[in-house]
């Protein structure tokens, strides 16, 4: 691209839209680059509570950890984008290695494309007919720009194909109808088509996907019959897997990797495809996946092993602290929690409880309630453990506490909160401040959600 939109945010004006920066950042007329080049102390610079903060340690320790761990199983990465919505943190994987970057919506495509990411991998099936054409535009335009998706359905690759056709239609009567056409239909200046897995599903009562085999196959004889799609492997969520543990995700994996070598001895993908896409792996079995896929046969083409994790950016202080695969396998490496949320204690009303100027508004709450982890003194600026100090309770703008003792906390005390699932924490905060062990902001982390 001619510019780089992601250094570009550093112009973006710090103002009221960005909850717990600086006022007399706004009132300078500070830009964020201009306030990250002033390394501000979160403590003593200006910030006001509650204020999300990502630990600038932990970021990179996590990225470099799943960079070699995909190393070191021959496993390609494209991370599931939806958990941060955070170009800056998009352009860091990708420096660490990832393939691409994952959706699974069309608006996280569009973002990502604004963002200059070339390779997007949509984990749903697209049928929405405005959000193809804006697809079919897209790669029509920029033949660097790489798209897979899901298609799970008959029905699903009629109504991709009918849009897709009549997008081509379209470009063919924008430019006086004698473009090169749709894979050799004759209809669509500079048309590409889109290419596409088959995702089976874990079975009833999992997400979607087709649950069975012969759905699949019926399905990419769909996709075959069509001039716009273009079939390139298979795909699926193992954690959707029914009752999921260890066995019954590998038993799913097993026939995931088994419909990658029946299509390909079946002849099912195009004679010009260059690798078969063989995908899945959230952030609770990639192990598994890691094990499965490297069994995988010897097929006519490379393979693609695809992982799509995205909560290992900023892990948790709960949900994926319990389930990350390197609880299994220690000598793998480990993840380190890069969110804490502060906020301050503004009522005090009994020995037995107090409240933070922080609830649902600011807190991830949809996998467990926050946990208190540190006090610091409003007074000297001392941190202790914060012992004895529970939530209990989030109301849309308090945290209820209780507390052991009377001396756990008092009135303006900072309290620093761990959360569990990235997901709705990143979704709260559009501009993330991001702190050195000894509390100096260096960057700040723009979300588009």
């Amino acid at each position: 691209m001619a510019s780089d939109p992601v250094r570009a945010l550093a112009d973006e004006p710090v103002d009221h839209r960005f909850k717990g920066l600086p006022p007399d950042a706004e009132a300078a007329g500070l830009t964020v680059g201009k306030l990250a080049a002033q390394a501000r102390d979160l403590f003593t610079g200006g910030f006001t509570t509650p204020v999300l903060t990502l630990d600038a340690e932990a970021l990179e320790h996590n990225l470099t950890a799943l960079q070699e761990y995909s190393t070191r199983h021959g496993l390609a990465f494209a991370p599931h984008g939806k958990t941060c919505m955070a170009p800056q943190l998009f352009a860091r994987q990708l420096e660490h290695g990832a393939w691409g970057i994952t959706a699974a919506v069309p608006h996280q495509a569009r973002v990502y494309r604004a963002f200059g990411i070339e390779r997007v991998f949509l984990a749903n099936e697209l049928v929405d007919p405005a959000a193809l054409r804006w697809l079919a535009a897209e790669l029509a335009a920029d033949p660097a720009f790489r798209f897979v998706c899901y298609v799970d359905s008959v029905r699903g690759v009629a109504l991709m194909d009918r849009a897709l056709t009549e997008a081509a239609r379209e470009a063919a009567d924008g430019s006086g109808g004698d473009g090169p056409g749709v894979h050799g239909s004759g209809a669509g200046g500079g048309f590409r088509p889109v290419d596409v897995v088959v995702e089976l599903g874990g079975g009833e009562g999992a997400r979607t996907g087709a649950r069975t085999e012969e759905e699949c196959r019926a399905v990419a004889e769909a996709v075959a019959a069509t001039s716009t799609l273009r079939l390139v492997g298979v795909a699926g969520y193992e954690a959707e897997v029914p009752e999921a543990d260890e066995e019954r995700v590998r038993a799913w994996l097993r026939r995931l990797t088994g419909l990658a070598a029946e299509f390909d001895a079946a002849g099912r993908f195009p004679a010009d495809l260059d690798e078969i896409v063989v995908s899945a792996g959230g952030s609770a079995w990639f192990d598994t996946v890691a094990e499965v896929f490297a069994a995988l046969p010897e097929l006519s083409r490379p393979v693609l092993r695809l992982l799509r994790s995205g909560a290992y950016v900023s892990h948790d202080h709960g949900w994926y602290t319990r389930l990350t695969p390197f609880n299994r396998h220690p000598e793998e490496g480990g993840l380190r929690p890069a969110f804490r949320l502060w906020a301050q204690v503004v009522s005090r009303p009994s020995p037995g409880q107090a409240f933070l100027n922080a609830g649902k508004r600011d807190i991830a709450y949809d996998l467990g309630l926050p946990e208190a982890e540190l006090v610091r003194d409003a007074l000297d600026g001392s941190e202790r453990p914060a012992d004895g100090v529970r939530v209990v309770k989030l109301s849309d703008q308090h945290a209820w506490l209780e507390t052991d003792t009377e001396e756990a906390v008092a009135v303006g005390d900072w309290v620093a909160l761990g959360m569990s699932h990235p997901c709705t924490i990143f979704e709260k905060w559009p501009l993330i401040p991001v702190v050195t062990a000894d509390g100096t902001v260096t960057d700040y982390v723009r979300t588009f959600f």
